[in-house]
């Protein structure tokens, strides 16, 4: 089936997905709602979506590059992240009650129930980006940045060079985005013993 990103762009989906009737209003979401339509069975687990400021959002799928990365990350960081942190992979993080998004792998403070973790308590969120570079770089690192997840790295499946945000602001802003090299070592910057370099991972 074809469905579309916030760009407009037309990607394969699982689901379907429509566009609103242009000029009539959108019926917003909460988290709690979705979550009910999970419980019923009218969304199903394994989903791919993500709630952005109310509306849902159908992820495109992701390719083999993107897959390498990722789990090449998972690997890193898993051996190097501290005891007190938690790695997780691809889980929900719910910024605000009508935002929840799925980055790829973050690392937050063990002693923290998933459900309970806001965006100041994420010390490095990592989005892994194909076709969703320009959505990763755009509205979702606004919202990343509005509540306050420390770091930011949206790493290119395909060239793996990185984008890297920190220093975020209340407004949506970043004080500072670099563009890493692939060959580049690149730590967070709250976790300087850890290290990688994209172009090293398979």
């Amino acid at each position: 089936m074809i469905g579309f990103d916030l760009n407009g762009q037309d990607i394969d989906m699982n689901a379907v997905a429509t566009r609103a009737a242009e000029g009539f209003p959108r019926r917003s979401f909460t988290v709690a709602e979705i979550r009910r339509m999970v419980e019923a069975g009218i969304i199903a687990e394994d989903e791919n979506i993500e709630l952005i400021e109310g509306e849902v959002v159908p992820m495109s799928p992701k390719g083999n590059q993107h897959e390498v990365v990722k789990a090449a990350l998972n690997r890193v960081f898993a051996r190097q992240a501290p005891d007190e942190l938690r790695l997780a992979i691809k889980t929900s993080l719910y910024l605000d009650e009508r935002t929840f998004v799925e980055p790829d792998l973050c690392l937050y403070p063990k002693r923290l129930l998933p459900e309970d973790v806001k965006g100041s308590d994420v010390l490095l969120a990592i989005e892994v980006a194909g076709s969703s570079m320009s959505y990763d770089r755009g509205l979702k690192a606004r919202l990343y940045a509005r509540h306050g997840v420390h770091e930011l790295w949206v790493v290119d499946a395909a060239t793996r060079e990185s984008w890297v945000h920190r220093r975020p602001d209340a407004d949506g802003h970043w004080g500072s985005i670099e563009r890493i090299a692939a060959d580049a070592r690149l730590s967070p910057a709250a976790l300087p013993n850890i290290a990688v370099r994209m172009a090293d991972l398979d």
